[in-house]
């Protein structure tokens, strides 16, 4: 690619010298009115070359913008993954907030039913405590578990995603 591109440089500056020659100033004298010269016919060759010159900065501009394209799905592939995964993350922090509430709300029930009859209250205490701390562990470890699920698939989505465009750009850029 990198020789094909030193070639197209090498032949356009060949030609370049040669097809520039300014007219006005071939045939201009001191206080004389420049004279227009009559275009020289290009060649096939020039015309061919020219035609290969503008192909090839076409090419690159279009390989420029297939790049800026994929680098910008990219952004949005990781700006998608850090949604889902702040997403999951205040599923988990809300999910906590209520097990604490209900946590709390457990533990006020326990204190009242201690002062109605303190050896029945002891008991209820203990019992609740223990269900209210159970059910807080299970809704803290299903939050955990639904937040690395998400946080997973969210990964899973993204590699898959990336993968995909690299390998769109990889056909593209054959």
């Amino acid at each position: 690619m990198a020789n094909q591109k030193e070639r197209a440089k090498k032949s356009s500056s060949e030609a370049e010298p040669q097809a520039d020659v300014p007219a006005a100033d071939a045939n201009t004298n001191v206080g004389e009115a420049p004279v227009v010269e009559e275009e020289r016919p290009k060649s096939p060759l020039d015309e061919v070359m020219s035609q290969a010159e503008k192909a090839y900065a076409a090419y690159m501009d279009a390989e420029r913008q297939v790049a800026k394209a994929y680098h910008e799905n990219e952004l949005q592939v990781a700006k998608a993954y850090k949604r889902a995964e702040m997403q999951a993350s205040r599923a988990y922090d809300a999910t906590v907030v209520q097990a604490q509430k209900d946590r709390e709300e457990a533990m006020a029930k326990a204190m009242k039913s201690r002062d109605d009859a303190m050896r029945r209250a002891e008991e209820a205490y203990k019992n609740t405590e223990q269900a209210a701390t159970a059910s807080y562990e299970a809704a803290v470890n299903q939050a955990a578990q639904t937040r690395e699920s998400n946080i997973e698939k969210a990964w899973k989505v993204r590699d898959e995603t990336i993968e995909q465009a690299w390998q769109i750009y990889s056909k593209i850029a054959r």
